[in-house]
């Protein structure tokens, strides 16, 4: 699915604004919501996460539907000669989509686009959009939801009991942000039209002086003309001269002396499609990636991954879009001396993706499958008998869904120069019974479908233990590592933990695979300090980072780490978190905790390249 643009062939409306609100009582459907005007409407924002936005905790814990209302406008003129179509974004985690009352599609997943033609069946005039979110999370759902909070919640003196309000209970550990969270379009398009792109190339040599590649494209058609359409694909340099074209549907673009995408000094090339009538722009940084040996090779140089997991979260946005804090949080990273983040736990908005792509950061995609882990909180099911993850009638139903976001995250992103690596899972159950199974054809699926053939992960929980339990020493081509030696395993003692991570490390290391932290971290409450560290304050979050990257620093095949986390970011209540997660090297409003300072000194002074030869 192509990120919206206009161009000569096309159009592109963006519905961002103030729109018409109603949580559900339980009776919206049946009273005729999606075909009326909503009684006693809110206003909310679009896009964004409506959870922080009005007050009260009836508001803020919601369970269930809520309902968006708007009208819109098609001109007939435009109907009668262009394809009309309904672009959302994200709408988080289940909607169904009415117009003028009648159903016109359903979607599940909240991080993925996903469209519907809506030329017939728009009227002249305004006409009655209603947009319905679920935010129901399950056995089924990406994210996971259980019968209980993972931290704990949910029982009291281990009676058993249960709030009688219906509620979420999150298996993960950020908050469950939930609505249209964001842009809404309406993208026209000429009838017969360009429904998709793929580019991928091939570099001689990406450390000659001189550098050559060879592009190869194909271009999918749509629409009544679309068999057989004439197309043209031009090449286009940052300054604006066309140094290749080709002819056809499918095809080879021979460019010399090219200028090669790098972390941190992006050059990005135009690939124009002109086809059937259509035009389309797609931006595209020429780049190498490869796993050898105990290297991750990026242009054929040993890259070394500093930076982050971090959260689409800000306040009061929630999850909402939020471009000015894109673009502080890249510049924050760059002034630290970071190159690279993970989309921990679910995709993050193309915006994000492009803007990576023009400033040259590294990104680790990652799928919403988090939570896909009986075994935290004392285990999802504590309330009642324990159940496998993967036990085949009572356990994790995610199975189709899975393969349906690989599929979509994959499709969308496949072009990106800033994707480097596909995340399959965050910490899942990747050590028992079933976990094998359940993997291996989900790896199988992305290394089909990814046309680069990146390398991919799963990023493996604590639990896990080491190769020998862990099923991601045999699936993944890098191996990334969630470990907290020293906060929940060990601390406030460093030395023993350091032991311990030091052995674990002994222990993958005979793989000979390259291996990442993708999570360390401990929670800090920005101010608290003392003469002796003590958990909690800025000076053991330092002490914290100083022991585990010492530790790193011994082990060559130990290419990268992402500190856990960027910013402070809000999560459920739990007797743990105070107001959310505080293991920020920042807080929520992007002011520097005492580890941002040092992380800037040492990756300020690590080389992005040939650290560790």
């Amino acid at each position: 699915m192509l990120y919206p643009i206009s161009t000569d062939s096309r159009l592109v409306e963006d519905l961002s604004g103030i729109w018409s609100f109603k949580l559900d009582d339980g009776h919206g459907f049946e009273n005729g919501w999606t075909s009326q005007p909503l009684p006693e409407a809110l206003t909310m924002p679009v896009p964004a996460s409506y959870n922080d936005l009005k007050e009260g905790i009836d508001f803020r814990d919601h369970y269930g539907w809520a309902f968006y209302q708007r009208t819109i406008a098609v001109p007939a003129f435009i109907r009668s000669t262009q394809r009309v179509v309904l672009r959302c974004d994200a709408v988080t985690h289940h909607a169904k989509v009415y117009l003028n009352g009648e159903e016109i599609c359903e979607h599940r997943g909240g991080f993925l686009p996903f469209e519907v033609e809506i030329g017939d069946k728009v009227k002249d005039g305004d006409n009655l959009l209603t947009i319905a979110v679920d935010n129901v999370i399950d056995y089924t759902t990406l994210p996971v939801g259980g019968e209980s909070n993972m931290l704990g919640g949910g029982s009291i003196a281990g009676k058993g009991y249960k709030s009688r309000k219906k509620q979420n209970n999150p298996n993960f550990d950020f908050f469950n942000y939930c609505g249209i969270t964001r842009p809404v379009h309406i993208v026209t398009t000429p009838r017969t039209f360009i429904e998709d792109i793929t580019v991928t190339a091939d570099v001689a040599d990406p450390l000659a002086d001189h550098v050559d590649a060879v592009l190869h494209y194909d271009v999918r058609m749509a629409g009544p003309e679309a068999e057989g359409a004439p197309c043209k694909v031009e090449i286009f340099d940052e300054a604006c001269r066309k140094v290749g074209e080709g002819e056809g549907l499918a095809g080879e673009i021979n460019l010399t002396d090219i200028t090669l995408w790098q972390p941190m000094n992006a050059y990005l090339y135009t690939v124009k499609v002109t086809a059937a009538g259509d035009v389309y722009e797609l931006p595209y940084g020429i780049r190498t990636i490869k796993v050898d040996g105990i290297k991750f090779l990026i242009n054929g140089r040993p890259f070394y991954f500093k930076g982050y997991g971090k959260h689409e979260d800000s306040f009061p946005n929630g999850r909402g879009q939020n471009l000015p804090m894109n673009v502080k949080d890249l510049s924050i990273m760059r002034w630290q001396g970071a190159n690279s983040f993970r989309t921990s736990h679910y995709p993050y908005s193309e915006e994000i993706m492009r803007l990576c792509d023009r400033d040259g950061f590294v990104v680790i995609d990652e799928t919403p499958a988090v939570g896909i882990n009986f075994d935290f909180g004392g285990g999802a099911n504590f309330n009642g008998q324990k159940v496998r993850t993967f036990d085949p009638e009572h356990g994790i139903k995610t199975f189709e869904h899975h393969k349906d976001v690989i599929r979509d995250l994959i499709k969308r992103d496949k072009n990106h120069a800033c994707v480097v690596m596909w995340s399959i899972a965050n910490e899942p159950d990747s050590y028992s019974q079933g976990a094998y199974e359940y993997f291996a054809p989900l790896y199988e699926l992305a290394r089909s479908l990814d046309p680069q053939k990146r390398p991919c992960t799963l990023i493996s929980v604590q639990m896990a233990g080491g190769p020998d339990t862990d099923c991601s020493a045999k699936l993944s081509d890098v191996i990334c590592l969630n470990r907290y030696y020293g906060w929940y395993f060990g601390g406030p003692d460093l030395e023993g933990p350091a032991e311990a991570l030091r052995a674990e490390l002994q222990a993958w290391e005979k793989l000979g695979k390259p291996l990442m932290f993708t999570e360390y971290g401990a929670d800090t409450v920005m101010g608290i300090h003392d003469t002796t560290p003590m958990m909690y304050t800025e000076e053991y979050q330092v002490d914290y980072y100083k022991m585990n990257n010492a530790v790193f620093d011994e082990f060559d095949f130990v290419v990268g780490e992402q500190a856990w986390n960027f910013a402070d970011f809000m999560t459920s209540q739990s007797m743990l978190r105070v107001q959310g997660n505080k293991k920020g090297l920042f807080t929520r409003d992007r002011k520097p905790k005492l580890a941002a300072h040092y992380f800037r000194e040492r990756w300020t002074s690590i080389p992005d390249f040939d650290y560790k030869k």
